[in-house]
Parts: structure tokens; C-alpha cells; sequence
């Protein structure tokens, strides 16, 4: 059963992943009832999380089997809850790209926000375009969320100033990415264009980069004031190890 979840883990289509989680989801809380390991997301316990990712960076413990939350997605809600507005404010202008199912039916049902959507292919997207290229107007947004992305696109700058572009002043943005904290610097090279070499390289086939610890740079050239949220300095070893975050793990939280 392991490695039938990993093989289809690693190679449906994104599309169809995201379509059947919505099946998998209902079953698989049974399979982990307990209390060793929580979500702060859709605040339930478990006896423990699902592993996910690819081959060469697969990770044990961190999919939470109810809303499919990652490392990731539990510090940016805590970051939100904790340590913003996002949930108080009277009215806030959101725009989503590439939404996360455990983010977005509940930011949908947020009276604060005027949420929309956005990404290449997502079947649960309202709005589909390249990130090049934003076809909506510039000042519109106070908050923009856009993780897990930069890794893929052609040119990180060009999109990081379109978001920048559609911002408001005074918007905040965050984009979380693969980051290998080994590395000054992040680490490309057009000629890796197989699958297979891509995900040993850059952690997965679909992958062209893998940023390092310059990653903020990238964000102050595309116009960005840029302050870190560190895990280690938030949260005490049982609170990382309740939630299953990373305890090295950095958010950027991107200003204009």
C-alpha cells in the first residue's frame, strides 16, 4: 500500500491528484486516529501524518490526512493566525495562485476577503493564466499568496514583479519555495531538461531550479521589502514537533 501511494503520489498529473484527494480524504482519518501529532489548519489530531514528496526528497510524517496540509501550509496558517490580520481585518483583497485545497474553501468562506483565484491548469482555480503575465489590474491586491511556484516558472523575476505590479502599496505577499538552506546560492542549469535528472537536482522532475539561501535577493530585485519569520525563534521543540513543521524552515513575508 506504501508503495502504491508513492507511485501515484509521483506521477499523476497534478490535476488528478487534486481530484482524487477529495476521495482519499474521507477514508484516510480512520486509518490515523490518535493523538501524537495535530493540524492547527482543520485542528485535528492523529497518531501520525502521511510521508509525501518525491523520491529523492521524500519526507515521513507531514501530510495531514484530513485537509493534506504540509510543513508549509501549517507555518503559513500560524503566521496568519499569530501574526497578521488576515483574519481580523475589515475587508482585504486576496488574490490565490496555485490554490491550496486546505487554504482555499476556507478562505472562501471568510466575509474579510474579496478572494480570488488563479493558476495555469488547476481544475479548482477561478481564473486560469501564465504568471509572466497577469491579465488583472495593477494595485488591486492587499494580500497575494503564490507557494510552491517560483520553482517551476521560465523567469522568477518577471512573475515576482508582476505580483508585485498587481499589489497595492502596503500589500504583503508570501511565496514559499523548495529552499535548500545548504546553499549560498541558488542553483540552475538549463541543460538539466529530463524528468528524471530534474527531480535529483532540483527535488523533482518538474522542477528547473532549486533556490538556496539568497532566495530574499530575488525578492528585493523584483521590488520587494522583504522580513523573515523564523520557526525556531516562534515555536519550542514540542510545539515544531506537534505540528510537524520544520524547525529550520524560513517564511518571507514580501512587502511593497
Amino acid at each position: 500500500m506504501k508503495k502504491l501511494y508513492k507511485y501515484l503520489l509521483n506521477t499523476l498529473p497534478r490535476p488528478l491528484l487534486i481530484r482524487l484527494s477529495y476521495v482519499f480524504k474521507l477514508f484516510a482519518p480512520i486509518l490515523y486516529r490518535g493523538n501524537k501529532v495535530e493540524c492547527p489548519v482543520c485542528e485535528k489530531s492523529f497518531s501520525k501524518f502521511l510521508s509525501y514528496g518525491s523520491a529523492v526528497a521524500h519526507r515521513e510524517n507531514v501530510l495531514c490526512p484530513y485537509d493534506l496540509t504540509l510543513e508549509r501550509h501549517r507555518l503559513m496558517w500560524l503566521y496568519l493566525k499569530n501574526e497578521s490580520d488576515f483574519f481580523t481585518a475589515k475587508q482585504l483583497n486576496v488574490l490565490h495562485i496555485a490554490p491550496e485545497q486546505c487554504f482555499i474553501q476556507l478562505f472562501k468562506k471568510q466575509q474579510n476577503l474579496n478572494y480570488l483565484t488563479g493558476d495555469l491548469e488547476s481544475p479548482i482555480a477561478d481564473i486560469h493564466f501564465d504568471l509572466h503575465q497577469i491579465p488583472l489590474e495593477d494595485n488591486r491586491f492587499d494580500v497575494v499568496f503564490c507557494n510552491h511556484v517560483m520553482e517551476h516558472v521560465d523567469d522568477p523575476i518577471q512573475c515576482m514583479k508582476e505580483i508585485y505590479r498587481v499589489m497595492k502599496p502596503g500589500g504583503w505577499a508570501i511565496m514559499q519555495v523548495p529552499q535548500d538552506m545548504s546553499r549560498a546560492t541558488t542553483y540552475e542549469d538549463p541543460s538539466i531538461t529530463s524528468p528524471a535528472e530534474r527531480e535529483k537536482h532540483f527535488w523533482q522532475k518538474d522542477h528547473v531550479r532549486l533556490f538556496g539561501r539568497d532566495y530574499p535577493q530575488w525578492l528585493e530585485k523584483a521590488g520587494f521589502k522583504v522580513a523573515i519569520y523564523d520557526t525556531k525563534q516562534k515555536f519550542d521543540s514540542a510545539v515544531i514537533e506537534k505540528y510537524r513543521l520544520m524547525k529550520d524552515e524560513l517564511l518571507y513575508i514580501a512587502r511593497k
